[in-house]
């Protein structure tokens, strides 16, 4: 199959339209293909052989042995027409994965298109835990997954306001202006997945040996993956041309601000900050940091989307109806720092 064509039907895929409906035009690509890395080996003992019914057959199951897990999975596109000077890595927040860019809740297209369509050869992961990256077993992942009810990212993720929300979505209540697209928000509640609280290292690594297979890159990194991001800036300062933070924390101080001096990052927020505790103590806490890289003499740049002119934006402005302008804010800044052709 020809390879515009194939990309056609990729894209049409991705943003959950049938492919003769598509009216924009096909995207290009020189390549396409995912791979996993990472992981590690464990052996497990003392577990009890059990009889489980397998194709209607009943066969031994024996859980005792070698097994390969904290693996990374990892999909790429690649455009005809590249313009980033580097690749472009996106890894998602607690609780999703590389969904979060291939496609908005309402089947638009997502930042992982947008940003091809800009020419960036882009990476998108599933990290460990997540997704195609797999589980594993107890003796692996300790303690117990966290789900989330269907209320929970409502007000958490700036939405609405506390006791806006209601299980009837005639009666929700969201910020006034909002881009969230709420007719599909169960669209958003499916894309959830479980999530531990104890597997940081495990995707810290896979991460790390990501940046060291693809880089030099720019990474783009959300909620969650700010503080991954961060760190594998500092591991990798010289591999990782700039970082772009939407809405993460950023876990330094002074010595790291240093360290990363040459690394410009530009941390995104949208709307109703102010109304969120824990976004307004993250925001303050990363302000604090934009002053330690200021007098190392580096760059962490503080961006309000309000402040802007492009307002309505919650947590997830990847996702919402000016997806394709915001991502236009982070592609001029990365222009801006000579990274684009």
């Amino acid at each position: 199959m020809h390879r515009s064509l194939t990309s056609f039907l990729f894209l049409a895929a991705m943003t959950g339209a049938p492919a003769m409906a598509q009216t924009k035009e096909p995207i290009a690509l020189r390549d396409i293909g995912s791979f996993h890395l990472g992981g590690r080996y464990v052996d497990i003992s003392g577990k009890p052989t059990r009889e489980v019914s397998i194709g209607g057959a009943t066969q031994t199951l024996n859980p005792n042995g070698t097994y390969l897990v904290e693996q990374m999975y990892v999909q790429y596109l690649l455009p005809q027409n590249r313009k980033g000077k580097v690749p472009l890595l996106m890894w998602h927040g607690g609780g999703f994965t590389g969904v979060t860019y291939e496609s908005t809740p309402d089947g638009r297209e997502g930042w992982l298109n947008i940003f091809v369509r800009k020419g960036w050869d882009s990476y998108v992961s599933d990290a460990v835990e997540r997704g195609r990256a797999g589980w594993a077993m107890p003796e692996v992942f300790a303690g117990e997954p966290v789900f989330l009810r269907i209320d929970a990212p409502w007000v958490t993720w700036r939405f609405g306001a506390p006791g806006s929300f209601d299980k009837d979505p005639a009666k929700r209540r969201p910020y006034p202006g909002s881009q969230f697209p709420f007719e599909a928000y169960d669209n958003l509640i499916r894309q959830i997945v479980p999530r531990w609280t104890s597997t940081n290292d495990a995707i810290q690594a896979a991460y790390d040996q990501l940046v060291d297979r693809v880089c030099p890159c720019v990474l783009l990194v959300h909620s969650q993956s700010g503080a991954f991001g961060y760190a594998a800036a500092l591991k990798r300062p010289d591999k990782v041309k700039a970082l772009v933070i939407v809405e993460g924390t950023i876990r330094g101080d002074a010595t790291t601000a240093a360290t990363l001096k040459n690394v410009p990052i530009m941390v995104l927020y949208g709307d109703n900050v102010d109304m969120s505790p824990m976004f307004s103590a993250q925001l303050a806490n990363n302000r604090k940091m934009a002053e330690l890289a200021k007098t190392a003499g580096g760059s962490i740049e503080i961006v309000s989307l309000p402040e802007l002119g492009i307002k309505g934006n919650s947590h997830f402005a990847m996702m919402e109806k000016n997806n394709a302008e915001v991502a236009e804010v982070v592609h001029k800044w990365l222009a801006g720092k000579g990274l684009v052709d």
